[in-house]
């Protein structure tokens, strides 16, 4: 999930926020404000308004220095984190590489409700000792947001912690069985189908909850457990792709003969001859012989169609110098986190200082699909 609205860097990390951030935290606000007017009738419209909304803020401060934490002990153990993404479930961090043994997925996994954890208890012990009583509602404000604060952190934690997969709580499961199995494909199967079966939970409470008049409340946990069950389908199918990408390198999958196309061309009859007549997405620019850069539809459309008779070829390619480049003997599960965390479809392959071929997320999906085949075909002759 990517974030449509940028707040900065944390850390070396992007920092934003999903569209659907606004929803959840309007309804956050709402509740309290609904909550205040009917334990705290002293208030005035402003400071329970106040109120609801300082809380709903620190609540997503809380909630990233919990996705901070996940991000921060990834990072300390050589993996990417490109971005965190608050949404309207909470907050995502896009670790970009995989844990390498059972230990970190464990630690990254159960230091982000550990934080929600400690904040929460944090909160609620300077509220208790401010003379806060539990029996009774609090009259300061500022007591009210910490007292409200500690409730949300506490309960997030404990919901992260349901072994439901990809929850913190199935992570930490999912490391567990890894660490006995010694088998990551095993242990995230395992996982997804806990974190499946927890899903379908959730749906069927929320559903019986809706409809003996829970009303919105029911709605809202079948929502949940819905967005848990395709969370933990995709994570398991997500098995199966990497079990097939595992243990091939970039030369096993990469594009040898790539088409070629002289750089003196223009681009309308670049299109008109080979873009629009060949299943090639991705071209070599040659140049004097010699391999000078690369040519995608991409590329193609930064130009416009008024523009394609008098722009070259040379003029639109991206010269190789200034292309991503990876060797024959790279993974390629390496190779797309590379290419993950510099957002490019595809990148040059070279070896000794030539240009050996060109590969891109295309030629993966055309090797998963006939990996995909040839396991169906297999499943039906067993």
């Amino acid at each position: 999930m990517r974030p449509q609205i940028r707040l900065g860097r944390i850390a070396g990390i992007e920092i934003g926020l999903h569209y659907s951030w606004f929803v959840i935290a309007l309804l956050i606000a709402f509740s309290l404000v609904s909550h205040f007017h009917a334990v705290t009738p002293r208030w005035n419209e402003a400071l329970i308004w106040t109120a609801a909304l300082v809380t709903s803020i620190l609540f997503f401060v809380t909630l990233l220095l919990h996705e901070l934490a996940h991000s921060l002990v990834a990072k300390s153990h050589g993996l990417r984190v490109q971005v965190i993404t608050l949404f309207a479930l909470g907050g995502v961090s896009q670790i970009e590489s995989e844990a390498g043994d059972a230990k970190t997925e464990f630690w990254v996994a159960i230091v982000g409700p550990l934080t929600s954890f400690l904040i929460g208890t944090l909160c609620m012990v300077i509220v208790r000792v401010t003379g806060w009583l539990p029996s009774s509602e609090p009259t300061n404000p500022v007591i009210a947001v910490l007292l409200w604060l500690g409730y949300i952190n506490v309960a997030l934690a404990v919901f992260n912690m349901i072994p439901g997969y990809p929850l913190d709580g199935g992570r930490v499961l999912r490391a567990i069985a890894w660490w006995i199995t010694h088998n990551a494909d095993r242990a995230t199967r395992a996982a997804a189908q806990v974190g499946q079966a927890v899903a379908l939970l959730f749906i069927v409470y929320g559903v019986y909850r809706f409809f003996v008049g829970a009303g919105l409340g029911g709605l809202w946990m079948a929502f949940i457990g819905w967005f848990l069950l395709d969370a933990a389908r995709s994570s398991y199918l997500q098995v199966g792709v990497m079990s097939g990408l595992r243990g091939q390198k970039v030369a096993d999958i990469m594009e040898r003969d790539c088409a070629s196309v002289e750089s003196y061309l223009s681009v309308r009859d670049f299109v008109d001859e080979y873009l629009l007549h060949s299943g090639n997405r991705c071209f070599v620019v040659m140049q004097d012989h010699h391999a000078a850069g690369i040519l995608t539809a991409n590329d193609v459309r930064k130009v416009s169609r008024g523009m394609w008779s008098q722009e070259s070829v040379q003029s639109v390619m991206r010269p190789l110098s200034r292309i991503l480049t990876v060797t024959p003997e790279m993974s390629v599960v390496k190779a797309l986190e590379l290419m993950a965390s510099n957002k490019v479809d595809e990148v040059a392959v070279v070896s000794d200082g030539k240009l050996q071929g060109i590969f891109s997320r295309t030629q993966v999906t055309r090797f998963l699909q006939v990996y995909s085949d040839l396991g169906q075909s297999h499943d039906k002759a067993a």
